[in-house]
């Protein structure tokens, strides 16, 4: 690239601590504005990089020193900046999922095409060694043909730990709309796309107690559901069963098993960019552990948007739009089959982004994967 591609954050939140950390001093991007609702948090991150100005969300959407808006604002609001983006000609890259509802996402899609610009979306965990290494494997034929998997995500709920939770139990929150994403992103990598799903969804608590920070002990409302299970029909044939929860205390079951013809893997954690991948083979003794033969090797957030800006138009992002569209509808096809008590068929389709080949941390941090 040419000069360094001039980044936007706005949404200064726990999540954008690690994304800077990514950011600060990579060759590719120049951190120019950040803003929030909160006037004290841009300040405060601006006081600490020169050349930073703290604006107000308006005044960052205008500035034409941003090329690209990195939107790490709360669900509910991942919608109204990306259009507020995408109409002043900006690219936008953003926190998962694309939008609380498959509609205001699809409207976000629908406008960057009529404008000419770029959209990115989280997850971009999937891009490390744990999932892309376990997605070389799978395209090497190491188990065959693959003919089902299996996804679990529970834990007692985030507000044990975050200070303000409120937003995973209001629209585009819960386990599968904050969780799922992880999960069926890397699923799309392993299996390739959903064409219906079958799902269950409940909601046995109707308010949750925050755990820590200064509104320790305050109840806040649960409005989405906070167990959901469904079964995911791919294109291929292969069928998933998912389960995402926030109504558990802990569980045995690995993230993600991918089963074929002739062998089984385990695939680490899709929040983590990395972990150990292992195979058992038919007729096998044991699992044995598969090295690192794909991905981004020490990962970290915002390495999407690396790859995203490194794209520059000679490839699909692999943390693009289409694919955060096609996950989102999946989310939302699976709480409406438990709404009607029917298997939905989805309307979307995504092509899996190229593999990442083995990238070393020092060489990503210079410049992403082509």
């Amino acid at each position: 690239m040419g000069d360094a591609h001039r980044i936007g954050v706005i949404g200064l939140g726990v999540i954008s601590r690690a994304y800077l950390d990514t950011l600060d001093g990579h060759p590719a991007v120049r951190l120019t504005a950040v803003a929030d609702l909160d006037a004290s948090r841009s300040a405060a991150v601006a006081a600490e990089r020169p050349g930073v100005e703290a604006l107000t969300v308006e005044e960052l959407l205008s500035s034409p020193d941003v090329d690209t808006v990195l939107n790490l604002t709360v669900p509910a609001a991942h919608a109204e900046i990306a259009l507020g983006a995408i109409g002043r000609g900006k690219n936008v890259y953003g926190e998962k999922p694309l939008a609380a509802e498959f509609a205001d996402a699809h409207a976000v899609l629908e406008a960057a095409a009529k404008a000419g610009v770029g959209v990115g979306c989280a997850p971009d965990t999937v891009l490390g060694t744990g999932i892309q290494t376990a997605r070389a494997a799978v395209e090497a034929g190491t188990i065959g043909r693959p003919l089902s998997a299996s996804a679990v995500m529970v834990t007692p709920g985030h507000e044990r730990w975050h200070p303000h939770p409120d937003f995973y139990y209001t629209a585009g929150g819960g386990p599968l709309l904050d969780m799922g994403p992880y999960y069926l992103a890397s699923l799309v990598h392993l299996l390739g796309p959903v064409r219906a799903v079958i799902g269950a969804a409940g909601r046995l608590r109707t308010e949750r107690v925050i755990g820590s920070g200064p509104r320790a002990g305050e109840r806040i409302p649960v409005e989405v559901d906070t167990h959901v299970s469904g079964v995911l029909e791919h294109t291929s044939g292969a069928l998933t069963t998912l389960t995402t929860s926030f109504d558990g205390v802990a569980t045995t079951a690995a993230p993600i098993e991918v089963h074929g013809e002739t062998g089984t893997l385990t695939v680490p954690d899709p929040n983590h960019f990395d972990g150990e991948v292992r195979l058992h083979e038919l007729g096998g003794t044991q699992w044995r552990p598969l090295p690192p033969s794909a991905g981004y090797a020490a990962g970290a957030r915002g390495i999407g948007l690396l790859d995203f800006i490194a794209a520059d138009g000679q490839r699909a992002p692999r943390a693009n739009g289409e694919l955060a569209l096609h996950v989102l509808e999946t989310m939302s096809a699976l709480l409406r089959s438990s709404a009607e008590g029917r298997r939905i068929e989805l309307t979307t389709t995504v092509e899996p982004p190229v593999l990442v080949p083995l990238t070393a941390a020092d060489e990503w941090r210079r410049s992403p994967a082509g």
